[in-house]
């Protein structure tokens, strides 16, 4: 299902980069050619993750602390760098950017999973159970906020709550970070005159009331209509594709209409080239990857395989249907790259990462069996 996913993704985006390639002065290709070498390294950490036994983050218990470790001191490192469109994201390393927030919701999955894991029976209890485990995704969740990439933290936070949540962390002691959480993310969302923009242009509705608690919190007509032009040039691209698309290459949106082409609004245009028949193609082969690794989860011979083949799936899944979401219209526009499709290196391999680790999970489940049969 990754190879389907990832090649009709390739396709797509050698069409849809080409323009912006060619404004940056590159080939045509060079987006996908880029997105090629990303790939091959993406391949090989896959393979790595699904020989590796992910039994052992709960067994070298240092391994997983300095992984930990090493990627909070990463996404406090962003902020030695210029910001890029007024966001602290990534560090350049040579050619390569790279973003260790695409990084931190794995080990978020990851370190809480094998807390819970060790944790055992105490889970039950508050300052032992919920309160680290939420001290483990705040220290995540809070810096990438902070980069102004409320979108990873929202994953994060998310991926986070969820392995409390498998891990059988009670309720009552759940909801009040889930609260906390959601009520710090509004607020940060809500003191960014950008973001209210978004909203603004998104849901007249929910304009009104966010004027009603906090004015107009800053925002302009102008940022509004910015904002706007970006949903509206995404739904043009997908009612041109009708059902048979217009053909690949043939997208308008493509030159220089839609902002992101390439990135986090690929797939309109691969709606648009395409038509109905590649939108609904790609959220049943999302649907089947999700429903796989669920099952693989499920068939996990420990806690932990399955709460982290779950956290993996989730992180994939629900970034996949954001962005479907977002560039559909139905949620307000928020920058969210399209796992498998959207140009960029970090989030490809770690995408890989992801499906390498849920391979790991099966390939242990699958031995297991095969010895209990024995």
């Amino acid at each position: 299902m990754t190879i389907v996913l990832v090649s009709l993704g390739l396709l797509v985006l050698a069409s849809a980069g080409g323009a912006n390639a060619l404004r940056l002065g590159k080939g045509v290709y060079y987006f996908v050619e880029r997105q090629s070498e990303y790939l091959v390294a993406g391949v090989v950490v896959c393979v790595c993750a699904a020989l590796f036994d992910y039994r052992n983050w709960r067994k070298h218990i240092s391994l997983t602390t300095l992984a930990y470790i090493i990627v909070f001191l990463l996404c406090l490192a962003v902020f030695l760098f210029k910001p890029i469109n007024g966001s602290h994201r990534w560090i350049p390393i040579g050619p390569v950017r790279l973003q260790p927030s695409e990084i931190a919701k794995l080990l978020t999955v990851i370190s809480v999973a094998v807390y819970i894991d060790r944790c055992g029976w105490k889970i039950d209890y508050f300052f032992r159970g919920a309160l680290v485990c939420a001290v483990l995704i705040a220290f995540f969740a809070i810096p990438v906020a902070m980069e102004k990439d409320f979108g990873s933290a929202m994953v994060i936070g998310l991926a986070g709550m969820l392995m409390m949540f498998l891990g059988d962390v009670k309720l009552w002691h759940l909801a009040p970070f889930f609260a906390l959480g959601a009520g710090g993310l509004a607020y940060r969302v809500l003191s960014e005159p950008n973001r209210v923009a978004r909203i603004f242009a998104w849901s007249p509705t929910m304009k009104n009331w966010i004027l009603s608690i906090v004015g107009n919190a800053g925002v302009s007509d102008t940022a509004t209509e910015r904002a706007l032009h970006q949903g509206k040039m995404a739904l043009v691209a997908i009612s041109r594709g009708g059902v048979n698309g217009v053909g690949l290459g043939e997208s308008m949106q493509k030159l220089y209409y839609l902002p992101e082409a390439h990135t986090d609004f690929v797939f309109a245009i691969g709606a648009e080239e395409l038509g109905l028949w590649f939108s609904v193609s790609v959220v049943a082969l999302y649907c089947i990857f999700f429903a796989l690794a669920v099952y693989i989860a499920k068939s996990s011979c420990d806690r932990l395989g399955r709460n982290i083949a779950f956290g993996m799936a989730f992180i994939i899944f629900f970034q996949a249907m954001f962005n479907l979401a977002v560039v559909s219209g139905a949620l307000p526009p928020k920058g969210m790259a399209l796992p498998f499709f959207s140009y960029g290196g970090t989030n490809l391999v770690c995408a890989f990462f992801a499906v390498g680790t849920i391979l790991s999970v099966g390939i242990r489940a699958a031995k297991e069996e095969k010895d209990s049969a024995k």
